[in-house]
């Protein structure tokens, strides 16, 4: 990446211009063409510096529920309950951790019934029943900016 790199990832997670022509508007902030850019964009994400380009929504606000839940997972089917565990869309994330509660991952969902439902089928899928919900009883921050 050079520094034509950085400031459009820098005005992409930060000030994304909402307008008929966004990429337009960050090539004349940044001194160059639209086309610049949107090559620049794609070669980002072909590269897998981008994953995605989409809004993030505050889902407490929108109504829903989330909870991080802990699963102590034998060492040999990780990959296995991991794949089960990301069959469900309502999955945030989902990591690995060197600890006995070795999968960890967020559900959002739409209310206290759907979470218990999901992890009810996750156990009935992968036969675990060590299985820990840890629902967030107050935010502090969820947020990230990287200055490049």
């Amino acid at each position: 990446m050079d520094y034509l790199d950085r400031q459009i990832l820098n005005i992409i997670q930060t000030d994304f211009p909402l307008e008929s022509r966004p990429f337009q508007t960050i090539a004349e902030r940044l001194g160059t063409t639209e086309s610049e850019i949107l090559l620049r964009v794609r070669q980002l994400i072909e590269s897998g510096v981008i994953r995605k380009i989409g809004p993030v929504f505050d889902s407490r606000k929108l109504g829903y529920e989330s909870t991080l839940i802990a699963m102590k997972v034998p060492e040999n089917r990780l990959l296995e309950v991991a794949t089960i565990v990301n069959e469900f869309p309502q999955v945030t994330h989902n990591y690995g951790r060197r600890h006995k509660y070795n999968l960890w991952f967020t559900l959002v969902c739409q209310n206290s019934s759907e979470i218990d439902n999901i992890v009810s089928q996750i156990r009935a899928k992968t036969g675990i029943s060590d299985i820990y919900l840890l629902p967030a009883e107050r935010m502090f921050k969820i947020d990230v900016n990287f200055r490049f």
